[in-house]
């Protein structure tokens, strides 16, 4: 087989191998799976895995762009008016996306420690969702509140919902316990964006 050429290349192949890297990461982690053993289970000749991979590494910034597109438009999910409505909307939405990679997010996010690169590109898609979170909040919010305190309403949230995406398991039981926890979550950030002021204090 000729490696040489990009005529030769086949997706597909590329494709296994990052699947096949992705279960074996999960089953036996980074350090101990051999490019050897993705080739196996891949199908593949070894050579074959570092001509698309030159370093192991490199298998997972690929993996990183496999998990699914975070962005949500503010349209889709806001519900004029209702804070708590609107942020559950997002976090259905960012559910939904995430669902079919739970195993994938909850193996980045641990390998993230010892890989620079791995943290860097999870740490932009953090920041993604904080931003969609602030843009969600300004949006249904009716009220004047300080761009400071939807900042943090935001980081809390994004917070919450990254945190449940890198430990989620696949399984209905879990699933249905993050989401109860989601909900309180919810209720309590737009509670606190929309509680009415203190009164001020007499005067004597």
């Amino acid at each position: 087989m000729r490696l040489t050429k990009k005529k030769d290349e086949d997706p597909s192949a590329r494709e296994r191998i990052l699947s096949a890297a992705e279960e074996l990461f999960a089953e036996s982690g980074f350090d101990a799976t051999p490019t050897s053993r993705i080739a196996a289970r891949a199908g593949v000749p070894k050579g074959l895995v570092h001509y698309y991979f030159q370093r192991k590494p490199d298998l997972l910034s690929a993996l990183v762009e496999r998990l699914p597109d975070e962005r949500v438009e503010p349209e889709g999910v806001v519900v004029p008016g209702d804070v708590a409505a609107s942020l559950r909307g997002l976090v259905a939405e960012l559910d939904s996306r995430m669902r079919a990679s739970y195993l994938l997010s909850h193996l980045l996010w641990r390998e993230a420690d010892t890989h620079t690169a791995v943290r860097d590109a999870l740490q932009q898609r953090f920041g993604r969702v904080v931003d969609e979170v602030r843009a969600v909040i300004t949006a249904a919010s009716t009220g004047s509140l300080p761009i400071a305190t939807f900042d943090t309403a935001a980081g809390l949230l994004a917070l919450a919902v990254s945190y449940r995406h890198s430990v989620a398991r696949h399984g209905e039981s879990e699933e249905a316990a993050g989401a109860g926890t989601m909900d309180r979550e919810v209720d309590f950030i737009a509670g606190a964006l929309t509680a009415p002021p203190a009164p001020a204090p007499l005067a004597r």
